[in-house]
């Protein structure tokens, strides 16, 4: 079979997605090949939905389609509780629980200087800001129980202790090395509920 040039360009595109190699790139290529125009066109139009409205709130740097996003406009969550993670994903890991009513910090990674990635390439600044100017009463660091993790969890509390407000870490019901978007509903409240100062 010779290569067809946009099959090609479109296995070759859906290879640079996370956790998808040649064959399932090739794979999804002639799926979506089989699939009726209309439900392809959907697809199309929903990735450039999120390309075109989904953005970054001002205020906590979480994923949004408004700004300030859900989280920062609930008048039933507490300002004073802000939760840190490293990803707007660990963001519906701590809402699966259903016991958190606080507001969040998405950092945009964790400290890597292996990678690197620094303080300067993180959301810290406005975190710093938000616990400087509002009534924060508690950060909650709940980064991934990993040595990045780990690392950006201890560069935090330092920043975070001289401004008296509480700091606390997660409690490590979650499995080190793994990430928060894997853990299930019981694990995610009983780490949120066993976190501990820093």
């Amino acid at each position: 079979m010779s290569e067809i040039e946009p099959l090609v360009r479109l296995t070759e595109e859906l290879q640079k997605l996370p956790s998808i190699g040649a064959k399932s790139a090739q794979r999804l290529a002639f799926h979506l090949l089989k699939q009726p125009r209309e439900d392809v066109d959907r697809l199309r139009d929903a990735l450039r939905d999120v390309k075109e409205r989904v953005t970054y709130c001002s205020v906590c740097s979480n994923i949004t389609d408004r700004d300030p996003c859900f989280y920062c406009t609930d008048p039933g969550r507490d300002p004073q509780l802000i939760c840190v993670v490293e990803d707007p994903h660990n963001v519906a890991a701590v809402e699966k629980t259903g016991d958190f009513k606080g507001a969040y910090h998405v950092l945009m990674g964790a400290l890597s200087p292996l990678k690197g990635v620094g303080p300067d390439d993180l959301h810290i600044k406005g975190l710093l800001q938000r616990v400087g100017s509002d009534e924060v009463r508690e950060v909650i660091l709940a980064t991934n129980p990993n040595v990045e993790g780990e690392a950006t969890a201890i560069y935090l509390a330092k920043l975070l202790k001289p401004l008296g407000v509480r700091v606390s870490r997660i409690a490590m019901g979650v499995p080190v090395g793994s990430d928060l978007e894997y853990a299930d509903e019981i694990t995610m409240l009983k780490a949120m509920e066993g976190r501990r100062e820093v």
